[in-house]
Formats: C-alpha cells, sequence, structure tokens
C-alpha cells in the first residue's frame, strides 16, 4: 500500500507525507516541511496523523518554503533529516545533533516498506534532489521545483504511477504580472520553475498505461489560475480535466492511493 497527501503546496510553504505499510509495518516520510512547527502539527492533524507517526523528514532543497521548521522539528522530536550535502551547505550547516543523513543523486532510501529514491533536478539551488517513492510495486514521483525537464529527470518519472508535478505558472500572467523583470527571468529560466505547458510536456514524454493520477503543485497564486493548469495537463494526458487534481496552498490535497490501474 503507498499513499500520499500534500499538505500544502506553494510559495508560501510545501510539504507532502509519503506512506507505505504491509500490513504490519506502516512507514511515513516528511518530504519538505516548509511551515512552522504548529501550522505543520495541524496539517498533520487533518491528515489523522501527529508528528510522533513521522519516521523521516527529507529536505529537497534549501529554500525557505521548503525548510520551514526542518531543524526544530528533528531536534524536538528525534527524527532523522535526508538532505543533499549541498542543502546541508547552503543552510550554514547546521548541527543536527546526528540526525543528519546524506541523501545522494541515485542512491536508495530503505525505510523498510517505503524506498525513496532521490534523482538531481535543474533549480536554482545548491544541490537540488527531488524523489521516485515505492512500495515495491507502485510508484510515485514527487517533483516539486525545476526549470525544465532534463533526460535525468524523465528518465526517473518513468513508469510511475502516480506524480506530483510542478505546474507552477502560466507564462502570459507572468509576463502582465506586476514582478520585477529579474524574477520573471528567474521564474521562467531554465533553473526556475514550470510553466503550465513545460508539465504537460513532461506528461507526455512519461505517460503510459498505469499511469493513473496526477496532482498539479507549486501553483503560484499570482500567476496561475487551478482551471489553467488542469487543462494544460489533462490535455496531455487527454483525461477529463477534473481528473488532474490540485494541490492547493492552504489544504493540499486528499490522501490519494498509488494503484496500478485507474
Amino acid at each position: 500500500m503507498l499513499r500520499f497527501r500534500s499538505l500544502g503546496s506553494g510559495s508560501s510553504g510545501n510539504a507532502t507525507v509519503v506512506e507505505a505499510g504491509d500490513g504490519s509495518q506502516i512507514r511515513r516520510l516528511l518530504v519538505d516541511c516548509g511551515f512552522g512547527i504548529r501550522q505543520l502539527a495541524t496539517r498533520l492533524g487533518a491528515a489523522g496523523l501527529g508528528i510522533d507517526q513521522i519516521d523521516a523528514i527529507f529536505i529537497t532543497h534549501e529554500h525557505a518554503d521548503h525548510v520551514g521548521c526542518a531543524k526544530a522539528l528533528a531536534l524536538r522530536h528525534r527524527i532523522p533529516v535526508w538532505m543533499s550535502d549541498g542543502t546541508h551547505a547552503a543552510l550554514g550547516c547546521p548541527d543536527l545533533d546526528g540526525l543528519l543523513q546524506v541523501a545522494y543523486d541515485m542512491v536508495p532510501i530503505d525505510l523498510g516498506t517505503l524506498c525513496a529514491l532521490p534523482f538531481t533536478v535543474p533549480h536554482d539551488a545548491r544541490e537540488p534532489l527531488q524523489l521516485r517513492c515505492t512500495d515495491g510495486a507502485s510508484h510515485l514521483g514527487l517533483l516539486t521545483d525545476l526549470g525544465h525537464a532534463s533526460s535525468h529527470v524523465l528518465q526517473q518519472l518513468q513508469g510511475c504511477h502516480a506524480l506530483l508535478l510542478e505546474a507552477n505558472h502560466d507564462p502570459g500572467m507572468l509576463e502582465a504580472s506586476s514582478y520585477p523583470a529579474f524574477l520573471k527571468r528567474r521564474i521562467g529560466g531554465e533553473h526556475g520553475h514550470l510553466a503550465n505547458h513545460a508539465a504537460a510536456s513532461i506528461l507526455t514524454a512519461v505517460q503510459h498505461a498505469g499511469l493513473n493520477r496526477v496532482v498539479a503543485a507549486h501553483l503560484s497564486a499570482q500567476n496561475n489560475q487551478p482551471w489553467l493548469a488542469q487543462q494544460a495537463l489533462a490535455q496531455a494526458l487527454d483525461w477529463p480535466a477534473q481528473g488532474v487534481d490540485v494541490a492547493s496552498a492552504v489544504a493540499g490535497t486528499e490522501w490519494i492511493d498509488v494503484t496500478l490501474s485507474r
């Protein structure tokens, strides 16, 4: 059994829980924790979980909306934290009191019933990693921050049964926004964030008969609309627009089961 739930996704904070179990054992990985501890606890509570039920934390990169309370959470609750050397260095090499676990590109993280495979992505961070998670049967791809899909990224998403995929902005809305020119260039650049059409292109490249759940994530509150993201991603999949879920900044998503067939 493999399932996941976004606790919130956007520039104000990002966190996703991935859970896998075999009936006798359940393991839960918190991917990013870009909120304060109190707010994270509230969001976990809405998912039916407590902080003490999180077995490990994975930080994708050092940006504040992904790191959030990671250090305080880990130290207070003695939770191991996985991140790349580059991310740790970019954060100023915080002392995690023996809880730091260094993550590497293409080196699996074995949590028992849940295995997570980090892979590098093109994003404006020191050494960003995203994840492919599996319970041994079902596969979930998590891809929330990148400027474009490298061949390495596309390779790691092949065969996934569910995807949480960044659809950050609509290029027209971004260009017409009040953002300064340098920020527009950063967001729309090769190491920035995925536009709706770029996310759709990824889906076209990795679509297969077993891909049955897609969640649009990290939508810009100023430069996108949920229906635009849904429309772009659904068109790439030849699905109805309502077949694509959207993770909101406030509520994330409900629990989503990763199954082998639609």
